[in-house]
């Protein structure tokens, strides 16, 4: 019994003395059938829209934004690269630490072909789990490798590590002139050794797009490399036009705009 009290009374303090421990979410999206949106729970909408943060576009839209999280290099960048270049396609990169100390080419090609670089955090942590001073800090050393690298100045787009998140970590990544983006399409692409072949990676995409959705996918995978062309072609074909988050954020603040 007493030992039952004991981690009663360690996980309560917890609870009080570091809030953000209790208030950490996982983001969530559910798939809809048919090509129509999908959808999250209310609550998360509700704190993306209060923090000025994003997951999906204007559904009334055949408008895309293809979006990739880069932790690390598997050799298959360069592809994807060669596809939205011969494509005209934008693309959001969001990158670590890692990647833009190891991969400074092509950070400056991604660059230098009208991508955007979004913040993806230095080591990659639970950034609704660490202190203010360590979440700046994260932020921070991402960005001044940014500039060192290209120059620039203009890294405005983050990406919380796994998709977790609080209402305090969006307040922060706010403060810090960050717009938090999340997504409506994903698929278990991140298996860098469970290669399904790019059939599969065109499949899953092809069943689960949808107008306005913010896709993500993930730079090591052989299979998204392969498919990407044939996903850019006939979705093209079905209507569908590829934009840049800086697209979706000019006409998210218009009048206009529909969630």
């Amino acid at each position: 019994m007493r030992k039952w009290f004991s981690i009663l009374t360690i996980f309560v303090v917890t609870l009080v003395l570091v809030p953000q421990f209790a208030s950490a979410k996982d983001w969530y999206f559910k798939p809809s059938k048919n090509n129509q949106p999908a959808t999250t729970e209310p609550e998360y909408d509700a704190l993306l829209k209060k923090y000025h943060g994003v997951w999906i576009g204007d559904t009334t839209s055949k408008d895309i934004y293809l979006t990739f999280d880069c932790g690390y290099e598997n050799g298959y960048t360069k592809k994807i690269l060669d596809v939205l270049k011969e494509k005209k396609v934008p693309a959001a990169f969001f990158v670590t630490g890692h990647y833009i100390t190891d991969q400074s080419e092509l950070i400056q090609r991604m660059v230098k072909e009208g991508h955007i670089i979004g913040n993806h955090s230095w080591g990659h942590p639970d950034l609704s789990k660490i202190s203010d001073e360590k979440y700046k800090i994260e932020l921070e050393k991402l960005k001044q490798a940014y500039t060192e690298i290209t120059g620039r100045t203009d890294m405005k787009y983050l990406r919380p590590p796994r998709g977790t998140f609080s209402e305090r970590s969006l307040k922060l990544g706010e403060e810090q002139g960050y717009t938090s983006v999340f997504w409506s399409f994903a698929y278990m692409d991140w298996m860098r050794d469970e290669h399904k072949g790019a059939d599969y990676a065109y499949n899953s995409i092809m069943k689960r797009i949808h107008p306005g959705a913010i896709v993500l996918l993930h730079s090591v995978s052989r299979d998204n490399a392969e498919a990407l062309g044939k996903v850019i072609d006939d979705l093209k074909k079905q209507g569908y036009t590829f934009r840049s988050l800086d697209y979706l954020m000019a006409h998210k603040a218009a009048p206009s705009f529909v969630w």
